[in-house]
């Protein structure tokens, strides 16, 4: 009775703490809060800074791509008119002494390279650099290549021109512009002169400068681009705001933004594309905010905190784009198998127990799981993350976990890179060194960060993680990651101004690195993420309301992390804060078995049966759903590593050509031929569905519909299903778990209408090669074209109906 009552204690307490953290508002801008997202922006508009602006080109070597940029110096000024006063840019002198040691209009170095045919590289250095070739964490190979090969290089009246089979490069002398262009000559975009913008407009813009800071001398760029009319703008990380930037100004630093229906971002990504047929990486981990058209309507300016510029641009469709920009900074690896089913959680498990409960329900029931995970109550103390099951609630932890993985079950256990003072952990961590420090050598919060840049903290960690996975559990939850000290000096000997939002990705990687090591898989369950993190999969969607705004956000920022080069993803099905109404979990479910990886986790209860037995009926036949779907979604996801896809994509991603699909943030398309419309209001039985050109299968009822609108109804599974016509999606017999499923048997259901034939892909898991089958329709009979495993898998074609 002792141990009951200390576990419902425990759960009050849990309840407690969400309930008030339900009520806390993200980091908002201006509050003077700590960790408070950096908007750079009031360094390029304030009237006390030096502005040098980007005015001619003075040198330039057309074999190596590198010359000299002349900036002119400028000062905002204020100027009355009619009653109004304004800021305008005017030029100014210099004011540094002695007047012949510094340059009143500087001569700096900039370079073009080329890391391939699409790919086209812009540095500019705001002064001196003191370690200009230093490998940076983001990029594959701690670098990019520069491989000019593929461009061929033209002098042009007032400038220079390079050109690949893609598109071309015009850098012009003077005024100094870099503009790209497609392969028809059209141009997609330039960077902005004062005069672009002075003489157009009475609108005070800056253009492509930089910003010298009374406040303490240091400099920041300000690179400026031209927008055309009815551009769209994609990406920038998980972001929960509307799906088109235009119009909006994004702050990229990393937040615990205490929910998801705020501009706030845990997963802010230094990355755009534009309907368009271009994409821009801002190389950097500096805080950046970028104004797509939102003070003024033709500009995307990118204020970048870093005193060098350094940008990737990249040619091409959306596909094109996300393949080049994840070879330079990583594609995602294949997760196991095992991590693409059903992870069952809540707040929190607290005992083997309540693991070995939760597990046995699940297969009495007959739901589909692979995954138990225990989120902040598996230590001692709630919350105090020791790494050490709590011995007074597990007999047995070990035993409780291979008994668990007999049964099909794998564990995922949370924790954090936190420490707080009663840690035991604690000391241990201060007298070695290992956290962030502040101006002092000290503490910078009441909590011990782990410096993760500092290579014994890695070891240290990677220790006591290791540990856990060497017991036999399967993943390690990621959680937090965003409130690494703004103000905190690191190991790597710079401040957090630069290391902030690089954290995330160092703590990924020291979990995805101790976790190959261990188990020989790719698997992390992270909240936090930067550019380059999508090499260390999986991403959840942070802590959802339980509403239906909440739950189209979550697909909002789904998208628009897929957009920027994550191929897997997922959240929380139902919602975090609260206990999730029964109709709106049952939505939600729908959408959840239809992303890359599925998770029941929040407030309690989780588990179908608390809701009773015909809610558990209806769990059951969408769990089953996905089950069933495995072949199809292991194959797709061997694709989206290969090809830097997203399983949850924009429909623009695939369908760029229709204008409709870049319009459409409330459908996705799961993989590449399933598109899925989730509900996101109560108790509906059909709603509006956009598809994009060409015929679509109802995946439930075999209806088939064109490209256009259309009032779809429900079927069985409470979200409209349907499935591109030519497409093969292989199906497997059900099973409880991935690992009881036989591959030796796959069912091909064919989507034929009116062409002739019909291609899928097929990967299995023993060999982990990605290959296409072909069926064709000849007088009435389905055939495969060619047989990709010569037998060795028995194929069963079936056709929709």
């Amino acid at each position: 009775m002792t141990v009951k009552r200390n576990i419902l204690k425990k759960i009050s307490l849990i309840i407690a703490f969400i309930v008030i953290t339900s009520g806390i508002n993200a980091q908002l801008q201006g509050m003077g809060l700590q960790n408070e997202p950096v908007d750079v922006s009031n360094d390029f508009n304030s009237f006390k800074n030096t502005y040098y602006l980007a005015n001619e080109v003075a040198s330039f070597d057309p074999a190596t791509g590198k010359g000299e940029l002349i900036y002119n110096r400028y000062e905002y000024k204020s100027r009355q008119a009619f009653n109004n006063m304004l800021g305008k840019l005017v030029p100014v002198d210099a004011n540094e002494f002695p007047e012949v040691e510094y340059a009143a209009s500087p001569k700096l170095p900039f370079q073009v390279d080329f890391v391939s045919d699409r790919t086209i590289r812009l540095i500019a250095t705001s002064g001196f650099e003191v370690n200009p070739s230093e490998e940076s964490l983001m990029l594959v190979n701690g670098k990019a290549n520069d491989d000019r090969s593929a461009w061929s290089y033209s002098k042009i009246d007032g400038g220079h021109k390079y050109t690949s089979q893609h598109g071309s490069v015009v850098i012009s002398i003077k005024p100094f512009h870099l503009a790209i262009f497609d392969a028809k000559g059209k141009q997609l975009t330039s960077t902005l002169h004062i005069n672009d913008v002075s003489e157009s407009t009475y609108t005070p813009i800056m253009p492509f400068a930089y910003v010298r800071k009374v406040a303490d001398y240091s400099r920041s760029f300000n690179a400026v681009f031209k927008l055309s009319s009815g551009e769209k703008i994609f990406g920038c990380g998980e972001s929960f705001t509307k799906l088109d930037k235009r119009g909006q100004k994004i702050v990229l630093w990393t937040d615990d933004a205490n929910g998801i229906e705020n501009e706030t971002m845990y997963k802010p990504i230094p990355f755009f594309m534009s309907n368009k047929g271009y994409g821009i990486f801002m190389h950097t981990s500096t805080p950046i905010t970028c104004d797509f058209g939102k003070y003024y309507d033709e500009a995307t300016q990118l204020m970048i905190g870093d005193d060098k510029l350094d940008l990737f641009l990249f040619l091409g469709e959306p596909k094109d784009i996300l393949d080049q920009y994840t070879n330079l900074t990583g594609k995602a690896s294949m997760p196991p198998l095992w991590s693409f089913g059903l992870w069952m959680s809540r707040i929190t498990y607290f005992s083997e127990a309540d693991g070995r409960n939760v597990a046995s329900l699940l297969r009495k029931h007959k739901i589909p799981s692979d995954v138990i995970h225990f989120d902040t109550g598996w230590f001692e103390t709630d919350w105090r993350c020791d790494y050490k099951f709590a011995s007074s609630r597990f007999d047995d932890a070990g035993k409780m976990i291979s008994d668990l993985k007999k049964d099909g079950f794998n564990i995922c256990l949370w924790q954090l890179p936190y420490f707080v003072p009663k840690n035991s952990l604690f000391p241990e961590i201060v007298d070695k060194g290992l956290y962030v420090k502040d101006a002092k050598g000290g503490v910078p919060y009441e909590d011990a960060v782990l410096d993760f840049s500092n290579p014994a903290t890695v070891d240290w960690y990677q220790e006591k993680i290791g540990n856990l996975l060497k017991m036999g559990v399967g993943a390690i939850k990621v959680d937090f990651g965003e409130a690494a000290p703004a103000n905190g000096i690191y190991h790597s000997g710079k401040t957090g101004y630069y290391e902030h939002n690089l954290y995330p990705l160092r703590y990924n990687k020291a979990v995805a690195d101790i976790t190959k090591q261990v188990k020989g898989e790719n698997i992390i369950w992270a909240r936090s993420a930067w550019a380059g993190s999508q090499r260390f999969p999986l991403h959840w969607g942070g802590d959802a309301a339980n509403t239906n705004n909440a739950m189209h956000a979550e697909l909002r920022g789904g998208l628009s992390f897929g957009a920027s080069g994550f191929s897997f993803w997922s959240h929380d099905v139902g919602g975090f804060v609260l206990k999730t109404p029964a109709d709106l979990y049952q939505r939600w479910l729908a959408f959840g078995m239809l992303t890359s990886h599925s998770r029941c986790h929040g407030m309690p209860p989780k588990e179908p049966w608390e809701y009773g037995e015909e809610f558990t009926d209806q769990f059951r036949k969408t769990v089953n759903l996905k089950y069933e779907l495995m072949p199809y979604v292991y194959a797709q996801a061997k694709q989206c590593t290969e090809k830097g896809l997203p399983m949850v994509r924009a429909l623009f991603i695939e369908f760029p050509n229709d204008p409709g699909s870049w319009l459409i943030d409330d459908e996705y398309l799961f993989g590449s031929d399933i598109l899925v419309a989730p509900l996101f209001e109560d108790k509906i039985s059909s709603r509006d569905v956009y598809l994009p050109k060409g015929t679509w299968i109802d995946y439930q009822t075999g209806q088939i519909y064109e490209g256009g609108w259309h009032n779809i109804a429900v079927g069985n599974i409470p979200a409209v299903i349907l499935v591109k016509e030519g497409s093969v999606i292989p199906h497997i017999k059900l099973a409880q778990s991935t690992s009881q499923m036989n591959w030796n048997n796959i069912d091909l259901k064919t989507y034929i209408s009116s062409s002739r034939s019909a291609k899928g892909l097929i990967c299995l898991p023993d060999d982990n090669e990605l290959k296409e089958i072909e069926i064709t329709q000849s007088n009435n009979k389905l055939q495969i074209v060619s047989d990709p495993y010569s037998g060795k898998t028995n194929f069963n074609i079936l056709t929709n109906n």
